[in-house]
């Protein structure tokens, strides 16, 4: 009997250390549950800037995908999740670069979603420190989820807002050409 538990501890240790992907100093989840659909982790990696590690980023889709336009032109269920790793990343520094991310995703063009851009900014104000979760989740019908550690912070309808959004990460001019290449599964 005693073997029999310590087997069964063993393989739920396993299972679990499969349930997950390390990435730098971030630990994300292979699976995300949304509005009862699981999605999967399509591919994760690290923001880098000057060497620096800022932060760690998955994608989560129903079904994998390379394909940056197709995922970001898809009005089904996704996510990402951005796991700050570094203490270099403040609320200030997320907000330029959220904005700097808009105006390379819409190829300089945000003045239809101005207003969508200033509700993120806006959650975006709240103190942002290491080990900070934000999960920027899609939803049909409803909009961008955004959360914070586990914090519902609003929600965003438009899907001209969704693909400027996802593209951040995605479009050509990405915040990070391998980041986006790492979520992309390249």
């Amino acid at each position: 009997m005693k073997k029999f538990i310590t087997l069964t501890l063993v393989l739920c240790s396993i299972n679990l250390a499969f349930a997950q992907t390390t990435v730098g100093d971030a630990t994300l989840p292979n699976t995300l549950t949304v509005e009862d659909q699981n999605l999967i982790l399509n591919g994760a990696g690290i923001r880098e800037k000057f060497w620096i590690d800022l932060y760690a980023a998955g994608l989560y889709l129903k079904s994998k995908s390379s394909d940056a336009s197709k995922i970001m032109a898809a009005n089904e269920p996704m996510a990402i999740k951005l796991h700050i790793v570094s203490k270099m990343v403040s609320s200030e520094k997320m907000i330029n670069a959220i904005e700097e991310g808009f105006e390379k995703s819409t190829n300089g063009n945000t003045d239809p979603i101005a207003s969508e851009i200033e509700k993120v900014i806006g959650f975006l104000k709240e103190e942002i420190k290491k080990d900070d979760v934000f999960d920027i989740i899609h939803t049909p019908g409803k909009g961008v989820v955004l959360v914070k550690n586990g914090q519902k912070k609003g929600v965003i309808e438009g899907m001209d807002f969704k693909k400027a959004l996802f593209g951040i990460w995605l479009a050509d001019q990405p915040a990070d050409d391998d980041l986006k290449e790492s979520m992309l599964g390249k």
